[in-house]
């Protein structure tokens, strides 16, 4: 019994923190970021994926066309996965240009609105004509 407490205390607590993975790339998808370059792996598993349904029509499991690809991308020689980790090296300079440039316009944007902003009095004291003092002589 105790345990079971235990475990359902740790539950709520995750679910408290927002324990899921999910928002957290919603927003740094929602920021403008541009998503991280995937991995050679990755570069396969696109690849495998579409020849993998295609030889199995009926297939829905993610899990078993993952453990297929898994099994075959382990069986390969590092010469067979040449052309995938040059894709993703490719993928991969991309991405930081991408990245340089986008880090570059919000610098360029943050630099610009500090430009704008000549530190004067706020727009609503420019529109009183003057300071209090000088309202002050009119009495």
């Amino acid at each position: 019994m105790k345990g079971k407490a235990n475990a359902s205390k740790k539950d709520e607590a995750r679910l408290r923190a927002g324990g899921g993975g999910a928002g957290k790339r919603k927003k740094a998808a929602a920021s403008g970021k541009p998503k991280r370059p995937p991995s050679a792996f990755f570069v396969f598993m696109s690849e495998f994926r579409q020849e993998y349904q295609a030889q199995h029509p009926g297939n829905k499991s993610v899990a078993a066309v993952s453990k297929a690809a898994g099994e075959k991308w382990r069986s390969m020689s590092e010469q067979e996965k040449q052309p995938y980790v040059d894709q993703a090296g490719q993928k991969k300079q991309d991405y930081e240009k991408t990245k340089a440039n986008i880090e570059k316009e919000s610098t360029s944007s943050k630099k610009a609105k500090t430009d704008d902003d000549d530190g004067s009095k706020s727009e609503v004291d420019d529109e009183d004509g003057g300071s209090d003092e000088d309202n002050d002589d009119d009495e």
